[in-house]
């Protein structure tokens, strides 16, 4: 699934390729009906065709394109794209050869489109007056100047389940997933079985400076391409190539040499590297 860099990413290729062009016309295929959230089809093409988009914005996992009134339209509107397992939004010209499994195209006044292709079916595509309605409960952002180690001790330090599982929460944190909460874990030496609320103050500050550092990392890279990730032409991340436990089972850790292993925790699977992160301080101080 796309997470924090990944979408970050896609959002920073598109930004300056789509603002300020109009929406000319609207295509949903016909197998892509569950695409769109809270709208038919037919009405989503008509509200969407003839405005233009003014801004893209992200939130968490989610990209907002913020959108004008349009010709004969009153009110401005958000479309929210919510990318899930195997979503990608491509920017191509029209011309261009067919992407696979394009299930949504927005045509351009410049003779471009925005594809939106997936494997899986499983994202979302949503209109809103106001973004809060989509996103309105997600946590904090990491990357933000306002995300101190203070902020995140608010917001995950009285939970009493697993750390790893806490991390995922997006009403907790915005925006990480799995990789990355394996990898900042890794980074701040704490087991992802260990219980949020026993954290130490320095453990906490450790945390908090590993997840800004493991996001900033994967941005540079422009985000981990372990299967369907691609940017906003259609390439490839980088950052799967610079992950220390994330699908690393088995091999040897980095910083240590002992062999990366694999768990679950809350259902999800979970790296980490046993010597780094040891598990008789799982549970912390009683």
């Amino acid at each position: 699934m796309p997470e924090l860099p990944e979408v970050e990413t896609i959002r920073c290729d598109l930004y300056p390729r789509v603002c300020g062009r109009a929406i000319t016309a609207v295509r949903i295929t016909p197998d892509a009906v569950p695409l769109v959230d809270g709208a038919s089809p037919a009405e989503f093409q008509r509200r969407l065709k003839g405005r233009r988009i003014e801004g893209l914005s992200r939130r968490g996992k989610y990209l907002i394109l913020h959108l004008s009134g349009g010709l004969h339209l009153s009110g401005g509107l958000h479309l929210i794209v919510h990318l899930r397992m195997t979503g990608a939004l491509l920017h191509r010209d029209a011309a261009a050869p067919a992407d696979r499994y394009v299930r949504a195209v927005l045509s351009l006044d410049d003779g471009t489109e925005l594809r939106y292709a997936d494997l899986r079916k499983l994202g979302r595509l949503r209109l809103v007056a106001h973004p809060d309605e989509a996103v309105g409960r997600l946590g904090p952002e990491p990357l933000d100047a306002r995300f101190t180690a203070a902020r995140l001790r608010q917001a995950i330090g009285r939970r009493r389940a697993p750390i790893k599982a806490v991390l995922l929460d997006q009403r907790a944190l915005a925006g990480l997933g799995n990789i990355y909460a394996d990898e900042a874990l890794f980074a701040a030496r704490i087991h992802p079985q260990r219980r949020a609320d026993t954290l130490s103050e320095a453990e906490n500050r450790r945390l908090h400076r590993s997840i800004r550092r493991v996001l900033r990392d994967a941005l540079d890279n422009r985000g981990a391409s372990f299967r369907d990730y691609v940017d906003g032409g259609g390439r490839e991340g980088r950052h799967q190539f610079h992950v220390k436990v994330f699908r690393r089972t088995g091999q040897p850790c980095y910083v240590c040499g002992a062999e990366i292993e694999r768990t679950k925790v809350g259902g999800r699977s979970t790296h980490f590297c046993p010597r780094c992160q040891p598990q008789e301080v799982a549970n912390g101080p009683t």
